[in-house]
């Protein structure tokens, strides 16, 4: 992993949780100041209402969202259940939704992956996804605070918000992709069953009229 650059760090804090709410403490003494209402050590008292603010305010939990990839279909259905459930108050209400939507499409085909698609790309793909790509991605901008993730451009002029719904509907769109190859070769499979029945019972028509 590339280290984590002064200007970057800087960035981070200024735009970290601690620091929004110690300045706004800092703010509102120096408010008092301004109405007269303190006087003497006024600049010390600003000073430590922004370190009370700073050290009080929670820090972000570092949780591990990555899935443990010896999971079969249950346990995989289960553990991206719980990974919904451990967003769903830390994320904007689109990214939760996009998110959402993913993990739908791939609880949709995972019965199908084993009985259709075993072994294949498409199979690999399906259980990265899951276990690998999405659970990144969420870690990687659920690891900012969430007014940087907002507010400050990235790339391209783009915030960390706006990229990670990018990579979301980049993700999406392969599943939704093969999704339909999987239900594609199923109809294709039905298809093939039904014309062996046909050609069964019509040579077994034959054979009795034979008969």
């Amino acid at each position: 992993m590339k280290p984590m650059g002064p200007r970057r760090r800087l960035l981070l804090f200024l735009y970290g949780a601690p620091n929004i709410v110690g300045c706004l403490l800092g703010l509102m003494g120096l408010g008092l100041y301004f109405a007269r209402i303190i006087h003497d050590y006024w600049l010390l008292i600003v000073v430590g209402l922004y370190a009370g603010g700073w050290l009080v305010t929670p820090r972000p939990v570092d949780r591990e969202l990555r899935l443990s990839h010896e999971l079969d279909a249950e346990a995989l259905r289960a553990s991206l259940d719980e990974l919904l459930a451990s967003i769903r108050h830390r994320v904007p209400a689109d990214i939760l939704a996009k998110t959402e939507r993913m993990t739908a499409t791939i609880l949709d085909v995972l019965p199908r992956l084993g009985e259709v698609d075993g072994g294949s790309h498409n199979t690999h793909i399906i259980r990265q996804t899951a276990l690998d790509y999405l659970p990144t991605a969420l870690q990687n901008y659920l690891a900012l605070p969430a007014a940087f993730a907002r507010l400050h451009p990235l790339r391209e002029g783009k915030t960390a918000h706006q990229l990670l719904l990018e990579q979301l509907d980049l993700l999406d769109g392969k599943m939704r992709e093969i999704a339909a190859d999987l239900h594609h070769q199923n109809s294709q499979q039905l298809l093939i069953h039904g014309r062996f029945l046909e050609d069964k019972f019509r040579d077994g028509q034959a054979w009795l009229a034979g008969g």
